[in-house]
Order: structure tokens, then sequence, then C-alpha cells
């Protein structure tokens, strides 16, 4: 004699509960992707990063008749957290000199130990200058 147990639900059958959350679950997924959807075609869809850079603790600005900035990073305590940031702008026809410039500065940074971070964008007037801040580059 076989003897059929049964328990529960039956198969095709499922529990309250569990339809109301699956229900609930997929009612939020739709929410979410419209919300999405709609704020892709808000405004401008194409977006630029903009660097995290930490308050400077200190500038340099290369002038006439002042050190350069392998110099100018000698005279700075070693500190390990500190980073230094080249934040160069160029004009237009102005990109390999002021790029140039750029990698001769993070080089010279490079060569003290300093960590080093190049930020480069397009502006009005081509400018090159450097940030030792507490950055954390990775």
């Amino acid at each position: 004699m076989i003897t059929l147990f049964k328990s529960g639900a039956t198969a095709g059958q499922s529990s309250g509960w569990q339809v109301v959350l699956a229900d609930l679950a997929l009612i939020l997924f739709l929410v979410t992707l419209a919300a999405l959807a709609a704020s892709a075609h808000e405004g401008n869809s194409t977006r630029v990063a903009t660097p995290e850079i930490a308050a400077s603790q200190a500038l340099f600005r290369a002038v006439e008749d002042g050190p350069t900035l392998a110099a100018w990073l000698d005279q700075r305590q070693p500190d390990p957290r500190a980073t230094l940031t080249v934040v160069a702008r160029h004009a237009d026809g102005d990109e390999a000199a002021v790029w140039s410039t750029a990698q001769a500065m993070a080089n010279a940074a490079r060569g003290r130990g300093f960590p080093v971070r190049v930020v480069i964008s397009q502006g009005q007037e081509s400018d090159v200058y450097a940030s030792l801040a507490y950055d954390d580059v990775k």
C-alpha cells in the first residue's frame, strides 16, 4: 500500500504573502525603470566628470624669477597622505604646450616621491598650476 502525504500548498498554488511580495518587487522595479528613463531624457544627456580635489595645503604656479616645481617640492615636508594635482587648462591650439608642461611637472613630482594626478580641461586661457593636498588617488 502506498501512502501519499500532503503538506502545505499543492503544486500550482502558493502562499498569499509570496505573491504579494513578488508583485511589490515587480512594481518597484517598474517604477525605478520609469524614473531612470525619464531622467535620461531631461536636459543634456552627456555628463562630464568633475574631479574631486581636496582643499589645498599649498599651491604652486610658475612665476618669473620664482622657484621651479622641483625646488618648491624640496621645501615641503614629506607626507605620505599628500598628493600633487597638476591642473592644466588649454586654449584652442595650445594643447601640446600645456600637455608638455603638465607632464614635466608630474615627472618632477614623481621623481621626489609624490603621488601625482593630472587634470586637463579646455578653457578660455592656457594655465598650469599644481595643488598639494590630502587627496586619496586610486
